[in-house]
């Protein structure tokens, strides 16, 4: 990721952001510039990894899952290789939505989404005690979300 991204590229990946289905036709006209030069800078910005992939932004909730929590992990450091162990081990929890490493009190922090609370109970009960890595775990539920915003702050200093 080293070629030096310009105005056009910064707005290009906003509008991608916004709306990773906008026709290049839309796009083009958004950034001033015509089809064939958007479509390049646009595989551009995929090729040197800026933009990695395109996904569907979907409804937890309309699709069942109920129960979104953040678990903060601390890991057991007398354990060897604990934790690389402890990465591979939960990379294989689908449960598991997302992982930190993170600095603070805690090692990790996990985003785990589920249907309810049932299934949050099957996670810690039958999977999370599997992990001897784990030496400490604090769950935080989500009430709502406030906030939620896929875009970056390009624009903030």
């Amino acid at each position: 990721m080293s070629t030096h991204l310009d105005k056009i590229d910064l707005h290009i990946i906003r509008l991608l952001q916004k709306d990773g289905r906008i026709t290049n036709l839309q796009l083009s006209t958004e950034v001033g510039l015509s089809p064939a030069p958007t479509l390049e800078r646009v595989r551009k910005l995929e090729n040197n990894g800026y933009i990695k992939s395109y996904h569907a932004n979907v409804n937890e909730e309309a699709l069942g899952f109920g129960i979104k929590t953040f678990i903060q992990i601390t890991v057991n450091l007398n354990l060897p290789d604990s934790r690389n162990n402890f990465i591979r081990k939960i990379s294989e929890i689908d449960e598991v939505v997302e992982c930190y490493h993170v600095t603070g009190e805690s090692d990790f922090l996990l985003k785990v989404i589920v249907r309810d609370m049932h299934a949050f109970e099957v996670l810690v009960l039958e999977k999370f005690s599997k992990i001897e890595e784990i030496n400490h775990q604090a769950s935080m539920m989500v009430i709502s979300t406030v906030k939620k915003n896929a875009v970056l702050p390009m624009d903030a200093g």
